[in-house]
């Protein structure tokens, strides 16, 4: 068994057996939803509540301090903020210890997703996501180990902001559509196009980079390329002023005629929009264990707000119609986290949970539609200002439907396992 010192104290942190089987690599067995097992203390072992408790005093002492004056500045200090994650450990929860990272497996990544909602707002672990669970999975997966010592162990141990290169300005979720091109010349790409949307954009050192390798069909002509940010002929062309997730900065970036080596490859050529796929599988669980926490404490604050907040003399909370809506909306709650759970065990142990996890994904984004909808309007006048979390939330959480695919995109999925889609 192996240990690991944090926060002053030796905890146990993997015991073989079912950690090792959820290691990154095993795509696993059939498609769909795999088997029907799974249970309710995947992610919520004492381990997993000793990762939370250590992270939780980072979030306490770190970052909710000045969430506020993020938020009013548009970009928190990514660089700062990661070097305290990645020297307490929680940037490479479930990377190889040969990297720098625990070696643990993916339900410690989404034990660290549930605790980063106690953040007071959506932006700073949404970036904290991308650093963790969406940039480097596939590096992990399939890059060489020069890469990987290259790009992997700086950004597990917070050296180096990433940021991940898909979505353009006429290919967000329909990611076979992208125009960016990456030609090979000698031991070269170079690369010309543009991408959007992209978190971290603006601090970034090095960006996980879709582009077309090739003419090929565009399920086969896509490719992973590690890019360093400060190689000519990349321009950050401007932050995006955002509904919500003020505090994440977010790019548009344009490619003239950029040089990378061959060899920043991930994998094999041609490959990239199936690595890609499977990236978005973790991503998509992570979004889903991110909201969890925030609905449940925006439900709490909701409940103590209208419990002390009086109207024709008795409190909001008095009302049948208030206290059976937040009941409605805390039962919700608890069956996405069970749903969530049951996908995150069957993953573990190796199976394709492409259904599921778009279900969950689907789930996620109308649940936090609803629940900071119904708890704003219980707020009345108070919840229509910036000073209170619903309010915020209200506007950060509405990503959850649109990024990492979007709800239209996870019903045609599902359907599609469903056999349920009209033949082209």
């Amino acid at each position: 068994m192996a240990l690991r010192l944090w926060s002053g104290r030796a905890w146990a942190l993997r015991g073989g057996g079912a950690a090792a089987a959820g290691r990154r690599g095993s795509p696993g067995p059939g498609p769909g939803a795999g088997g029907r097992r799974g249970g309710a203390r995947v992610a919520d072992t004492p381990q997993h509540g000793a990762l939370r408790a250590a992270l939780r005093k980072i979030i306490d002492k770190e970052i909710n301090p000045f969430v506020d004056k993020w938020e009013e500045e548009g970009q928190f200090p990514a660089h700062k903020v990661f070097k305290i994650l990645g020297q307490a450990g929680f940037l490479g929860v479930d990377k190889p210890t040969e990297y720098g990272g625990m070696g643990l497996d993916f339900s410690y990544n989404i034990a660290v997703a549930e605790e980063l909602g106690h953040i007071r707002c959506g932006g700073v672990p949404m970036a904290i996501g991308v650093q963790i669970g969406m940039t480097t999975p596939a590096l992990t997966r399939f890059g060489s180990d020069e890469l990987k010592k290259q790009f992997l162990v700086p950004t597990i141990a917070g050296d180096s902001v990433a940021c991940l290169g898909i979505s353009e300005v006429g290919a967000g979720s329909d990611v076979a559509n992208i125009k960016t091109t990456a030609v090979r010349k000698g031991n070269e790409y170079i690369i010309n196009g543009g991408k959007m949307w992209i978190t971290l954009g603006c601090q970034a050192n090095w960006m996980c980079l879709l582009a077309n390798t090739s003419k090929g069909p565009p399920h086969q002509n896509k490719s992973l390329i590690c890019l360093p940010m400060n190689l000519p002929g990349i321009h950050v062309a401007k932050r995006i002023d955002k509904l919500g997730m003020r505090s994440s900065d977010t790019a548009q970036i344009f490619f003239e005629d950029v040089r990378v080596p061959s060899k920043n490859l991930i994998g094999e050529e041609g490959m990239g929009f199936t690595y890609q796929m499977l990236q978005f599988q973790e991503e998509r669980l992570w979004g889903v264990a991110s909201v969890l926490t925030p609905l449940e404490k925006i439900i709490q604050e909701t409940i103590d707000y209208t419990r002390q907040r009086k109207a024709f003399e008795q409190s909001i909370l008095h009302n049948q119609a208030v206290h059976f809506r937040l009941a409605e909306l805390a039962t919700e709650v608890e069956l996405l986290r069970s749903l969530l759970y049951r996908t995150l065990a069957l993953y573990v142990e190796g199976n394709d949970v492409t259904k599921l996890a778009s279900m969950a994904k689907l789930k996620a984004g109308r649940l936090a539609r609803e629940v900071t909808d119904s708890c704003l309007q219980f707020w009345g006048g108070m919840g229509f200002t910036s000073e209170v979390l619903v309010s915020r939330l209200y506007r950060d959480l509405r990503l959850m439907s649109i990024g990492g695919g979007t709800d239209e995109t996870m019903l045609s999925i599902i359907c599609k396992y469903m056999e349920t889609l009209p033949k082209k």
